[in-house]
């Protein structure tokens, strides 16, 4: 009588990794291609120029961006684009390669913004003001030449979220980034599909599919960055709460001007009595339970060849 010999556990390991891979791509697709819907970031014959840094971010777009191309019936096309910006020991070779070898349309263009940015900016302070300024233009001169239609950029959820506190703390602001917008020159629409992407997911991806991450080494040593500082923050928010990043996320979708202070979002000074009962009146925290309950999830609108 033969014995039954369980799978040797790197075989389970790998069939379970395996498993966490699909589940982990599936909800990637699903969440750019809700977020592609929710917004209309992509419409019929819209060329995509994807900015590709060499990160994890901008990568992980990209390859989703190429499967969704795939079986979408919306036909659309991509180019990606990578700014080489001549920083010491930047790996030129590395993106070309990859880009080649996925069989996708690129361009590379070199600009040596390090120089301008090492002599303008100096010893000790953020370089992401200036070297961000001239990335932007950059980028959109390269859109209007390659007749690209839309700018795709690699900004996650907690890159969202960082901004709109970077922007309360330190700006006097209630301002976010969008997941779409116009340019700053009226000229291109910008798009931002993993808007509703958590930054470990695309760190799993990246991982996974194990991009040729290039680090960026003219702004990544700076560890006084505010934005960092916000990232820690919310990473600490997180583990204390878990979940908490994904509310605050959905509060930007959910906003009640008239329980803010803003006078050109809400007429305050010709509100007046109306004798009609408002059932979301004057509430604010009154109720501690309903306030501190996550707002009802929202119906998913689907994009054309969203899984």
């Amino acid at each position: 009588m033969s014995a039954v010999i369980d799978p040797v556990p790197a075989d389970r390991a790998a069939v379970k990794a395996a498993f966490e891979a699909n589940k982990l791509s599936k909800r990637l697709h699903r969440l750019v291609g809700q977020a592609i819907g929710d917004f209309a970031m992509i419409e019929p014959g819209d060329k995509v120029m994807v900015c590709v840094s060499g990160g994890k971010d901008s990568y992980a777009l990209l390859d989703i961006l190429v499967n969704l191309q795939k079986r979408a019936p919306v036909p659309f096309s991509l180019v990606a684009v990578n700014l080489d910006q001549k920083q010491p020991g930047f790996p030129a070779d590395v993106l070309p390669r990859y880009l080649a070898e996925r069989g996708v349309d690129f361009h590379i263009e070199d600009q040596d913004t390090y120089s301008i940015v090492k002599r303008l900016v100096p010893e000790g302070k953020t370089m992401c003001s200036l070297c961000s300024r001239l990335r932007r233009g950059i980028l959109y001169r390269v859109a209007s030449e390659l007749g690209a239609t839309r700018i795709a950029l690699g900004h996650h959820r907690d890159d969202m979220l960082q901004t709109f506190f970077l922007n309360m703390f330190f700006g006097g602001k209630l301002k976010g980034m969008p997941p779409k917008l116009v340019s700053d020159d009226g000229r291109h629409v910008v798009i931002r599909p993993l808007a509703y992407v958590p930054e470990h997911d695309l760190e799993a991806w990246a991982a996974h599919r194990r991009f040729p991450i290039i680090p960026c080494t003219l702004c990544g040593s700076q560890e006084n960055l505010q934005r960092k500082q916000i990232s820690r923050m919310l990473r600490e928010w997180e583990r204390q709460h878990p979940g908490r990043l994904d509310t605050m996320a959905g509060a930007l979708a959910n906003v009640v001007p008239s329980h803010l202070q803003d006078r050109n979002l809400y007429p305050f000074t010709s509100l007046q009595a109306t004798g009609v009962v408002n059932p979301d009146g004057d509430k604010a925290f009154d109720d501690e339970d309903e306030a501190c309950a996550p707002p009802p999830a929202a119906a998913p609108i689907r994009w054309h060849g969203q899984d």
